[in-house]
């Protein structure tokens, strides 16, 4: 055991030098999501949230973005650096989430609701975001809606989110799409309850994808990047988590002296874990799988990411 061990950590070393050489030669930038295996987040050149990761994307001044997440993400950063090489190491890491909603049901939507706003969680496909007036992550989806003129929006495709907006931003009509994430489902009301008893001196930080009945029971709700946030400021030494399993990581890293636990096994997004070292030299070595949106597709949904950006700013997101 202890020399299949040793072997995979040499591996995995190997990998990291040759990723790094490659980096180098090829002026390449690697972008990764919060919720990536935690070899992975070590090699990132940029780690954060859809909202953080969408400003790095603008930043950069790299030839080449390596993109380690899922389909949507890598899209985005296309849409946003048209002129740059965008790869998605794993071609089949998509989003049950973004795959809910099509172009033409949410014409058809449109069509009941003709003086309603669209407002596209950017979790949706570059032909959705070009159908829709602006887009939102998680961590902003509450100032997006709130600076619509519009009294009635459509928001798309995440309905656990929408009915948070909804909750914090009573003054607006939020028409509801049913679509919903697939890993932060699975947090059910008695995963937390027991984690409670468990940990009953830990406070319980939840996502706004997961069920309302869940967020009833938070002590504090929000993004990824407004957990690593709380997480930091509170005086609380024990958390438990109510996302993807991926940021214990990180979360552990930068807070030595606080502890945190899933409140379930079943918080892991397979998606999200299909990237590896491995794909990552593979994917820059031989600049594979290249995402890019076409033109016409491109421009509209540029609009909506960009509208996006100016609402909450472009300050470059911090590692």
């Amino acid at each position: 055991m202890i020399d299949r061990e040793r072997t995979e950590n040499l591996y995995k070393e190997d990998l990291r030098k040759k990723i790094k050489k490659l980096k180098e030669k090829k002026n390449a930038v690697i972008i990764v999501h919060n919720y990536q295996r935690d070899e992975i987040q070590e090699i990132a050149d940029y780690l954060g949230d859809s909202l953080e990761l969408a400003r790095a994307a603008v930043d950069t001044t790299a030839d080449i973005i390596v993109f380690c997440g899922v389909h949507f993400m890598a899209e985005s950063a296309s849409i946003l650096n048209p002129s740059k090489m965008v790869l998605l190491p794993v071609k089949e890491a998509g989003c049950p989430l973004a795959d809910m909603i099509t172009v033409q049901k949410l014409r058809q939507k449109k069509q009941e609701f003709p003086d309603a706003a669209v407002v596209c969680y950017v979790n949706s496909s570059a032909e959705v975001k070009a159908e829709s007036d602006v887009s939102c992550t998680s961590s902003n989806a509450i100032e997006v809606v709130r600076s619509i003129k519009n009294k009635r929006i459509i928001f798309v495709p995440d309905k656990n989110l929408g009915m948070y907006v909804q909750k914090e931003v009573p003054e607006k009509k939020i028409i509801l799409w049913e679509g919903f994430c697939s890993t932060h489902i699975r947090l059910t009301e008695e995963d937390v309850i027991t984690a409670k008893n468990n940990w009953p001196k830990a406070e319980f930080i939840a996502h706004p994808e997961c069920d309302p009945l869940v967020l009833k029971l938070a002590d504090h709700v929000c993004s990824t990047a407004g957990m690593f946030r709380y997480s930091k400021t509170s005086n609380t030494k024990e958390f438990i988590i109510g996302t993807e399993s991926g940021m214990l990581y990180r979360l552990k890293r930068e807070n030595p002296g606080k502890k945190f636990y899933m409140p379930t096994t079943h918080l892991v997004c397979a998606n999200m874990k299909l990237t590896t070292l491995g794909w990552v030299a593979h994917s820059l070595e031989n600049l594979v799988y290249e995402v890019k949106v076409p033109d016409d597709v491109r421009e509209k949904a540029r609009v909506t990411l960009e509208r996006m950006l100016s609402i909450t700013g472009k300050n470059k997101p911090k590692t």
